[in-house]
């Protein structure tokens, strides 16, 4: 039980950050919901798992959903505001650019999918 509320409180504190730094991708607010996507080049779960992943999002939810994929090596800055500490790291953003869920790590088609629709 302790192990799963300081996994909870951790992720809690990464969606504040998140909410807090969304102008370091944005200049305006989104109009659709946004999957922000940290990965680097030599991420292998990131190229066989996550990014299959987040192609099948895409496919099924077209032009209903932003994705931005951040290479963490080639933006370090980016990574370190949004606090991210592993990759594959996904965040869902609502369409008032709020940070609403984090994914540390390989995040299915299946629970992307169901994150997005709960907005």
């Amino acid at each position: 039980g302790l192990g799963a509320f300081a996994y909870w409180l951790v992720n809690q504190r990464l969606l504040i950050r998140a909410r807090s730094n969304v102008f370091t991708l944005f200049n305006t607010l989104p109009t659709k919901p946004v999957l922000v996507y940290f990965t680097t080049p030599d991420c292998a779960p990131c190229k066989t798992i996550q990014r299959p992943a987040i192609n099948r999002v895409s496919h099924v939810l077209g032009e209903e959903l932003e994705v931005i994929e951040i290479d963490a090596t080639e933006r370090p800055d980016l990574a370190k505001a949004w606090g991210v500490m592993s990759v594959p790291t996904t965040f869902v953003l609502d369409t008032r650019g709020e940070a609403r869920f984090v994914n540390n790590g390989v995040a299915r088609a299946e629970k992307l999918l169901e994150q997005i629709k709960t907005l």
